[in-house]
């Protein structure tokens, strides 16, 4: 699945890359935009490797994918969906490397890396932190003016990262300038 693209000039706003980290589906997401205004889908895929694939060669599959669409579509920012404690310790590994490696491909770009926990992405998207997947679902289709719903959850939930950030990244960096600001006086 591919939506989109970035023929896009110039910028209405910030472009972010959103990951869904995973070993098996990964979920990739670039919006534009920025607070207050309509936000814009610039490109959604899922890259998916082989469950019986070697871990390494798995990772490598990934950092190719992120990688080349860091390059393409040049983002500002990537949010990546921070892991968290789950009940399978090898689900939870999988997706921590997934991270790291996006993490890193970003850094070696240049681009800031931000981290959103899932109840935060839900609560920014679609008000409640407590939102089922159909939710986040529903809401990154309405915010983003779509025709059809991105799915699987995987491309949907990169996308809400993405939107996560644009709204709440910006106020948080707002706050940060006034205190500089205000501490500099």
């Amino acid at each position: 699945m591919h939506y989109g693209s970035n023929m896009r000039s110039p910028r209405p706003g910030t472009r972010v890359l959103g990951v869904d980290p995973g070993l098996t589906r990964l979920g990739v997401g670039v919006v534009e935009g920025s607070v207050g205004r309509p936000l814009a889908l610039v490109e959604v895929d899922v890259l998916r490797t082989p469950a019986d694939l070697d871990p390494a060669l798995r990772l490598a599959r990934l950092a190719e994918g992120i990688e080349e669409r860091i390059v393409r579509l040049r983002p500002d920012a990537v949010a990546v969906e921070r892991v968290f404690s789950q009940h399978n310790v090898r689900t939870v590994m999988g997706t921590a490397q997934a991270s790291g490696v996006a993490m890193m491909l970003a850094a070696r770009h240049g681009i800031p890396v931000h981290l959103h926990t899932p109840s935060e992405v839900k609560a920014a998207v679609t008000g409640s932190g407590r939102a089922d997947k159909e939710q986040v679902t529903q809401m990154v289709t309405r915010v983003l003016r779509l025709s059809a719903a991105p799915r699987p959850a995987d491309a949907a939930d990169a996308l809400a990262l993405a939107i996560c950030h644009i709204w709440r990244g910006g106020a948080q960096n707002r706050l940060a300038e006034a205190i500089a600001k205000a501490g500099a006086r």
